[in-house]
């Protein structure tokens, strides 16, 4: 069976929401990368949340494809949330000790309610 790969994008509140669902590899991982970049170029200073908790493979390019959107948005004075599910991705960040460098939530309410402004860490 092949995998379909899908990209969505959405904004929620002042957030601009990225989906990806289906496996994240080389052949399809362009497709995210123009998606990400268009979502950073649509706003000012970007609060991006990409929400991978349907991607259940990622190779090493779609590994980059999200280290990249990372750098990006810090560049741009922005802040960025990745949403996923325990499995491949929680452990490709732990052993590439990504999981130190990313804001990581398990569901996307939880990354939206962590990007409202009213929002106070406890």
């Amino acid at each position: 069976m092949i995998s379909t790969f899908d990209v969505q994008t959405h904004n929620s509140g002042p957030c601009v929401v990225v989906r990806a669902t289906g496996e994240l590899d080389m052949s399809v991982a362009p497709r995210l990368r123009a998606e990400i970049d268009r979502a950073l170029e649509s706003s000012g200073t970007p609060s991006l949340v990409l929400d991978m908790t349907g991607v259940p493979f990622c190779d090493s390019v779609g590994l980059g494809v999200l280290v990249g959107a990372l750098t990006r948005t810090k560049e741009a004075g922005g802040r960025l949330i990745l949403v996923v599910s325990p499995g491949m991705i929680t452990h490709l960040l732990t052993i590439t000790n990504l999981d130190r460098h990313f804001e990581v939530r398990g569901d996307l309410r939880e990354a939206l309610d962590t990007m409202t402004p009213s929002h106070s860490p406890n």
